[in-house]
């Protein structure tokens, strides 16, 4: 667990290496976003592509 929160990224992948544990942000100064879609149209289209598995 990270205990170095920014509080302007929240997240609830607790499975994330970077994820601050019952904080619920992220320990990152920021963070890459994608898509794994050619035309993302629904949430469920978008990544967090700075996951780091635990």
């Amino acid at each position: 667990m990270n205990n170095n929160p920014n509080t302007a990224i929240h997240c609830t992948v607790e499975q994330c290496a970077h994820h601050c544990g019952d904080k619920q942000y992220c320990a990152l100064s920021t963070v890459q976003i994608g898509t794994h879609e050619s035309n993302p149209t629904e949430q469920k289209c978008v990544d967090c592509q700075s996951f780091k598995r635990k």
